[in-house]
């Protein structure tokens, strides 16, 4: 089994990352490359580590529903394992993998929740399932599925209607201090430049691959 892992490795030349290519903030070029991922599934995947009160660190998938000029949005339970951590801890990283692409973004930042308005804005557009879940599921903690369904089926009988946005339930924006962006290339000479606030703007850093 070590042999096949060891076995595996692909060598990296769709393309480059320079200093030309490179826009004087993150996000218009978080933006730019996000426009080239295509047909990739669920491209606004993203992996988001946090850090609990007993400084072990947990990482799970996420999925992005926003980036403007305050950084990357999310929404999730805030009662969740994640949420409690980032109500403790907001420092965080996210990772998206673009493998097809041979690229990758790491964020470095903390989490702050955004307003109740646009929690509910967001909320307004999920589906009518999606919202009952909310509502039914006490996230990261454990239950049976009997339980689940029984909870499910509240929310539906409570909710005939509209569905109201939870109270335990919004968004967080990651408000970045720290982007990189990486392009494979061959011979592991990857392309890694990092973006690291410094006052009001931010400065450029080419990174050893």
């Amino acid at each position: 089994m070590e042999q096949q892992f060891a076995a595996l490795r692909a060598e990296y030349s769709a393309a480059g990352l320079s200093e030309a290519d490179l826009t004087p903030e993150p996000v218009a070029l978080f933006r730019r490359w996000f426009d080239e991922v295509g047909v990739l599934p669920e491209p606004n995947a993203m992996v988001l580590s946090t850090v609990g009160v007993d400084g072990r660190p947990s990482s799970r998938a996420v999925l992005l529903k926003g980036v403007d000029e305050r950084g990357f949005v999310f929404f999730t339970n805030y009662d969740s394992r994640k949420g409690l951590e980032l109500n403790d801890r907001p420092d965080c990283a996210l990772l998206f993998p673009w493998h097809p692409l041979q690229r990758q973004v790491r964020v470095e930042g903390r989490a702050e929740r955004v307003s109740l308005t646009e929690s509910a804005a967001y909320f307004a557009t999920r589906p009518r399932g999606a919202q009952l879940g909310a509502w039914a599921s006490p996230q990261s903690q454990v239950v049976s599925a009997e339980e689940l369904a029984s909870s499910y089926a509240d929310a539906e009988a409570r909710f005939p209607d509209q569905v109201p946005v939870p109270g335990h339930w919004g968004g967080y924006v990651v408000l970045p201090d720290v982007v990189e962006f990486w392009q494979g290339r061959p011979n592991r000479m990857h392309d890694r430049w990092r973006y690291r606030r410094h006052g009001d703007g931010w400065v450029t850093e080419r990174l050893a691959p």
